[in-house]
């Protein structure tokens, strides 16, 4: 989703719960239909029950301001927030995840299949960058460990 689209290039859209890093949500695409994050939403709304009027963020692309996905949003309890017009920094801890992950896994080899890359982003999420990918934000400890600390002192 950053930068220029090349030919072919797969798309991503990841759901990031801004709390704890963790990524709860994600979808891979060669397309920015309104599907794509449809997907993604489908995944972290099985993932996270969230509680009536949570705040979705998002910048202002096409897929996210649709009727579509702002109606799936409402259906759920959600609240849509999104970007000022040209300013990255309002979605910046997405923009930080996708940087990441160019950086530690898509640019450091090619990928001769969509599905090799599907799979490798997939396996990066699900066992590297959730359970063990430590954050500076967090002190230092992985977005699951971050959740687990915040419950154990929750329920102290």
């Amino acid at each position: 989703m950053l930068g220029q689209r090349r030919r072919g290039e797969l798309l991503r859209d990841a759901i990031v719960d801004v709390f704890s890093r963790r990524i709860v949500g994600w979808a891979i695409a060669d397309h920015l239909r309104t599907e794509l994050p449809l997907e993604a939403l489908g995944m972290a709304l099985g993932i996270r029950q969230p509680p009536q009027g949570l705040v979705h963020h998002s910048d202002r692309g096409c897929q996210y301001a649709s009727d579509l996905y702002r109606s799936e949003l409402a259906a759920s309890g959600i609240v849509c927030s999104m970007s000022r017009v040209g300013d990255c920094w309002d979605n910046a801890v997405a923009e930080s995840f996708f940087a990441t992950l160019k950086t530690e896994l898509v640019y450091r080899r090619p990928w001769p299949t969509k599905h090799e890359a599907r799979t490798a982003i997939h396996d990066y999420i699900g066992a590297f960058y959730n359970p063990h990918r430590r954050h500076s934000s967090l002190g230092y400890v992985s977005p699951m460990d971050y959740e687990r600390q915040h419950a154990a002192g929750a329920a102290a």
